[in-house]
């Protein structure tokens, strides 16, 4: 069916690139990941729409515009007009969509963040970069969620936390990548409070006031993974133990970032094998919160 072959390229592109966010881990409900594997790979290749630095910023929007108006369609279960890759994304987005009715407001929110990684490449407050991680980030969590079958505001709160912090790290851990497409994530009000000089960043240099900066900014995203802590306790089976190990991913990067001084010049940290144990380790001696019980899924895939 064109439809399952649809889904199969979207587990394909998912697997090529995994992130701080489950994709198609066999942590997942083996039902969920392929709808989880085509919402990524739709994201995916929109983000890499807005990072294509050697396109002009107008010609990257009209790309944006284009991936939109392919959405609306899917939404509204129009055929794709031909038989690209593309199109098979969007057979897989809108059969997605229909079947656990997801709000297409959330993948409108993607996008709007794409277009703003073309247009702004600095952020005046911590407010502001919140609102580009509500609209980046927090949708993931929100539609993982739902395919999973949990409809709960509690959750959906929780989510945003987790999914923020995880949208936060990945800004601290790429901080000499996004300088060098022109785009800086720690907010300028943080940055005129530790008096840390961006031209130092320029040079390459992590020096004390930056270190100062960064880990201000390292306890806000530590304060949004306690805050989120809860929804990897709410839900159950497979999803449980993914969201533990997210959340434990998360922190670990976190903390490796700490102790190398964020100097993310010098070497970016990232998760590999060794870790894997650890935080398999860490999630089955994992202590519950309190105040989790009672979050019921209003259907079951």
């Amino acid at each position: 069916m064109v439809t399952d072959a649809a889904y199969a390229r979207c587990l394909y592109l998912a697997r090529q690139h995994y992130e701080n966010f489950p994709v198609a881990s066999r942590l997942l409900p083996a039902a969920a990941r392929p709808h989880i594997a085509a919402v990524y790979a739709f994201a995916r290749i929109a983000d890499d729409f807005a990072d294509e630095g050697d396109r002009p910023a107008a010609a990257r929007l009209a790309l944006l515009d284009d991936w939109r108006r392919r959405l609306q369609e899917a939404v509204a279960g129009t055929p794709p007009a031909d038989r690209s890759d593309a199109a098979g994304i969007f057979v897989a987005v809108g059969d997605t969509i229909r079947r656990f009715d997801l709000d297409p407001r959330l993948f409108e929110d993607l996008l709007s963040a794409f277009r703003q990684d073309v247009l702004t490449h600095r952020y005046e407050t911590w407010d502001d970069l919140f609102d580009y991680c509500r609209r980046s980030a927090n949708p993931v969590g929100r539609i993982v969620l739902r395919i999973s079958g949990y409809r709960d505001a509690r959750l959906d709160a929780w989510s945003d936390q987790v999914c923020t912090a995880l949208q936060l790290v990945n800004f601290w851990q790429d901080l000499a990548v996004d300088l060098r497409k022109g785009r800086l994530y720690v907010p300028l009000e943080l940055i005129r409070a530790t008096g840390a000089d961006i031209d130092d960043l320029r040079r390459g240099r992590i020096t004390s006031s930056w270190r100062d900066a960064l880990m201000d900014a390292s306890d806000r995203t530590r304060e949004c993974f306690d805050r989120g802590r809860p929804v990897a306790d709410a839900v159950r089976g497979r999803l449980r133990w993914e969201l533990r190990a997210t959340w434990l991913g998360g922190v670990r990067i976190l903390d490796r970032l700490a102790a190398a001084g964020f100097d993310v010049f010098k070497s970016r940290p990232t998760l590999g094998w060794r870790d894997a144990g650890l935080i398999g380790l860490r999630a089955v001696a994992w202590r519950r919160s309190s105040g989790t019980d009672g979050a019921t899924p209003s259907f079951v895939p």
